[in-house]
């Protein structure tokens, strides 16, 4: 029995947020773990949580609620014995994403501290010590199997149990490269996306235009083209662009900047509305145009690469490191991930990487091929086939990392498993008689008894 499990986290969080503000007359302490309290509404408003984000929920939902909650409260407790801290800073970070993610789901911090009744504020302090718990939890799980290992020979004994008739079957996977270059437009055609940007900014000051308009008209973005414009940005994100940031948050609300230019294109920015690293933003891209020429000389530049790859002057990572203008390539040697690793399958490509892959063999490299990017710049790219395995059953052979993988997690699952074993009956632990016939709290139960 896995007793571990992450705790259900609020989607739809502003009626848990009002169930805390109204506190029904019936809510009780129905669980006690050390100095950790269970609230009947903590069981309730979770498996609501599920039911909204269209969860299959089991007719002994509370029964197995009640054993995420005990577990998550033993796992914070020794967390806390154990001297394991969670920075303000970290909480702080989890919890403005969070916001964040509500915020681009209801359109504006306004829209949603109408909804929530709430300020941002008292949402995130709702959030603060359930965020803080399963951080401890997570942290507390982490070091009780950080020494475990997988050996061969546990692997292969794992794998020959499995039935024949239970092995997982694979579609046909591929590990591809890329090394990547994007053509520069010619200076004129970047004045001139620059000009449309000034008179885009001149109409919207003059009161000609709206700028969410003219962001659903005339940007390059496919982000935010049906939704005016619209991004939801904090200062010290990572994931945008520093130019995009530095931009704007030296603005003040309603101001628009000056055009500036980012690793996507040029932009001008509105702020719509700040509060401290947070803020609502609207902009408009645009990506000067690239002609034949330009992508002419990147088809010539990645042609000679291809020459000297085939020629064995360098290997493949070496040519990403020095020629793929792709950042996410750089971390990853210039091997597409999809999921958790390297492999591909085919519907998990882009369609004009399909259609080159037919003609390619294990080990081949193609003729720099134009394409278009998810962003819609214009790019050349070499693509180099490292494997293809073929449609099969699981086996040692093909899958040893896979199968590796499940061994070690269910390893882990065990070891987690004993640990609770071991320190259940050191808590101090109390709960309500309406869990008496949950057969998933039989350890926990059984503890209280022999307390007693």
């Amino acid at each position: 029995m896995r007793i571990f499990c992450s705790m259900l986290v609020a989607f739809l969080f502003f009626q848990n947020s009002q169930a805390q503000t109204r506190k029904v007359v019936a809510d009780k302490i129905i669980g006690v773990v050390g100095d950790k309290i269970i609230l009947q509404s903590d069981i309730k408003n979770s498996i609501l949580d599920a039911q909204r984000q269209g969860q299959q929920v089991p007719e002994n939902a509370e029964c197995f609620v009640m054993e995420q909650a005990l577990a998550q409260k033993a796992l914070v407790l020794q967390a806390e014995k154990d001297s394991l801290v969670v920075s303000e800073e970290e909480i702080d970070g989890m919890l403005d994403n969070q916001v964040r993610q509500f915020i681009a789901m209801y359109g504006s911090k306004e829209a949603l501290e109408q909804i929530a009744g709430r300020t941002v504020y008292q949402i995130k302090e709702d959030f603060r010590q359930n965020f803080r718990e399963r951080r401890l939890a997570e942290l507390m799980r982490n070091k009780i199997v950080a020494n475990i290992k997988i050996t061969p020979t546990e692997v292969k004994e794992y794998f020959d149990k499995i039935p024949t008739d239970s092995l997982m079957f694979y579609e046909s996977e591929l590990e591809i490269g890329e090394i990547v270059m994007y053509p520069k437009a010619s200076r004129d055609l970047e004045l001139y996306a620059i000009e449309e940007l000034n008179d885009y900014k001149q109409q919207v000051e003059s009161g000609k235009a709206k700028f969410e308009t003219l962001a659903s008209l005339y940007t390059d973005d496919p982000g935010s083209k049906n939704t005016g414009g619209m991004y939801q940005i904090n200062r010290v994100e990572k994931q945008m662009d520093p130019a995009f940031i530095s931009n704007a948050f030296r603005l003040r609300e309603g101001q628009i900047s000056p055009v500036f230019k980012s690793k996507f294109g040029y932009h001008i920015i509105q702020m719509v509305n700040r509060a401290g690293d947070d803020a609502t933003v609207r902009h408009i891209l645009r990506i000067p145009a690239i002609t034949d020429t330009e992508v002419n000389a990147s088809v010539e530049k990645l042609d000679s690469v291809r020459s000297d790859l085939l020629a064995n002057k360098y290997d493949f990572g070496a040519a990403v490191s020095k020629f793929s203008e792709s950042e996410e390539s750089k971390f990853t040697g210039g091997m597409k991930q999809c999921g958790p690793g390297s492999y591909c399958t085919i519907d998990q490509l882009d369609k004009d990487l399909v259609v080159a892959l037919k003609g390619l063999n294990p080990g081949d490299i193609s003729k720099p091929l134009v394409y278009t990017d998810e962003r819609g710049k214009k790019g050349v790219r070499l693509i180099f086939l490292k494997t293809r395995t073929e449609p099969h059953r699981e086996n040692l052979k093909d899958d040893y990392n896979k199968v590796a993988d499940r061994a070690l997690e269910i390893k882990k699952m065990e070891t987690v498993d004993k640990w609770f074993k071991s320190k259940i009956p050191t808590f101090h632990l109390v709960i309500d008689p309406q869990f008496a016939s949950c057969n998933q709290l039989g350890i926990w139960m059984q503890s209280i008894t022999k307390n007693q």
